[in-house]
């Protein structure tokens, strides 16, 4: 006798785990309130202070990897001695080992265990850089005030997944650029509530610009440079796009090798990234998967990427050439496909680095040079950074300010 076994997409999975989550969650206020409405029958129809335990400041972070964007503020609430509670979804985040007094962190489990946490929470302020809010599993609370977004990337965030962050009711902009993108975005999707966005400036950059200044200096290789490929994640990445033949070609140009993929991949992407680390086994390849990239950053003459926000991360920090690949980018998935133009990331990265094509793949080693030779980039980078980072070095006390400020 044959059994025959259901099977659920992963989309469809997803979208009935959000339908579950959504009745769980109904069925839990509704308690609530009916908890409340008996306590005011019960004492004789006198209305009586009931202390709501409302936590009045959350952060609430997805993954480890955003501890750097995160820590500034953190120790920007410890210096003014204000509580505030740290939520993780990784059970090694730093931030679990930090020894602070009134910043309380906690792991909350990952994947939808954390999820369920978070969308029964009672908070004042939550502050997250997640996008998606509202969106599949993680739903606003109805006792959690306000939600305020913190980019984690000084692009213009039309690379976020459509509707990222159409629930927020703040965005903490890094530049100029990022307003601009939202302002458009609410202009195309008029349903949307208007949201504060107030530039502020990137905690993560002022970070990385302060220990830049402490890394031993790097002496550039013009003969044997070390070429960094720091892609982004998905079917648009130069792995999943161009990974054997680009790693192939550095390799036969005699260049020192360094990939770095994106965190996400490992998550994601496990298949793709084994076969590629095992096609080049034993080769003159370095494989990095730190959790922070400041290290690696510094180590290299020269970047190699995609649509990633890497590419700032590395141009603006250490003011070196880069090449991006653009991939014939599928917008589809993103908030850039509602946009009658090119995305901001490929029209700045056209300014401050070198586009490379598949067809050139057979001489990237003279392209590597030749970028490396060039200055007429270094004035670019400059107007790209007062595009998309103000407030240099002001940054965690400004979302400290706007957080703590009345509703």
């Amino acid at each position: 006798m044959t059994q025959t076994l259901l099977y659920i997409d992963p989309g469809t999975g997803s979208m009935l785990f959000s339908l579950a989550i959504g009745v769980a969650t109904t069925l839990v206020f509704a308690v609530r309130a009916l908890a409340v409405k008996l306590r005011f029958v019960l004492s004789g129809g006198k209305a009586q202070k009931i202390s709501s335990n409302k936590i009045p400041y959350v952060i609430f972070s997805d993954h480890k990897r955003y501890w750097n964007v995160f820590k500034p503020v953190c120790d920007e609430f410890e210096r003014h001695k204000i509580p505030l509670v740290y939520y993780t979804q990784s059970a090694d985040d730093p931030a679990l080992s930090e020894k602070y007094e009134f910043v309380k962190a906690e792991f909350i489990g990952e994947g939808n265990r954390g999820l369920v946490r978070m969308n029964m929470l009672n908070a004042g302020t939550v502050i997250s850089t997640t996008p998606g809010l509202d969106v599949l599993q993680w739903r606003r609370s109805k006792t959690a005030d306000r939600y305020i977004h913190i980019p984690h990337t000084v692009t213009d965030l039309s690379d976020y997944r459509m509707f990222g962050l159409d629930h927020y009711d703040a965005v903490l902009c890094t530049g100029q650029n990022q307003v601009d993108f939202i302002r458009k975005i609410e202009g195309l999707r008029p349903t949307i509530k208007r949201k504060d966005c107030v530039i502020v400036g990137s905690t993560y950059l002022d970070a990385n610009l302060e220990r830049a200044r402490s890394l031993a200096p790097h002496l550039p290789s013009k003969d044997n440079p070390t070429v960094l490929v720091a892609p982004s994640w998905g079917m648009s990445s130069i792995l999943n796009r161009f990974g054997e033949v680009l790693i192939s070609s550095l390799l036969g140009s005699g260049l020192k090798v360094i990939v770095r993929p994106h965190p996400q991949s490992l998550a994601s992407e496990k298949e793709m990234l084994e076969t590629l680390e095992t096609k080049f086994a034993g080769k003159e390849i370095e494989w990095n998967f730190d959790n922070d990239n400041l290290s690696v950053l510094n180590r290299a003459d020269i970047l190699i990427t995609d649509f990633s926000g890497i590419i700032f991360d590395y141009a603006l920090i250490f003011d070196r050439p880069l090449i991006y690949a653009e991939t014939n980018f599928d917008t589809s998935p993103y908030d850039a496909d509602w946009l009658d133009e090119r995305m901001w990331t490929f029209r700045a990265a056209e300014k401050i680095g070198i586009k490379l094509e598949e067809k050139d793949f057979h001489k990237i080693g003279e392209i590597i040079r030749n970028a490396m030779a060039s200055e007429r980039m270094s004035e670019e980078r400059e107007k790209v950074k007062k595009e998309c980072w103000q407030n240099i070095g002001g940054a965690a006390k400004a979302i400290f300010e706007y957080a703590t400020s009345a509703i």
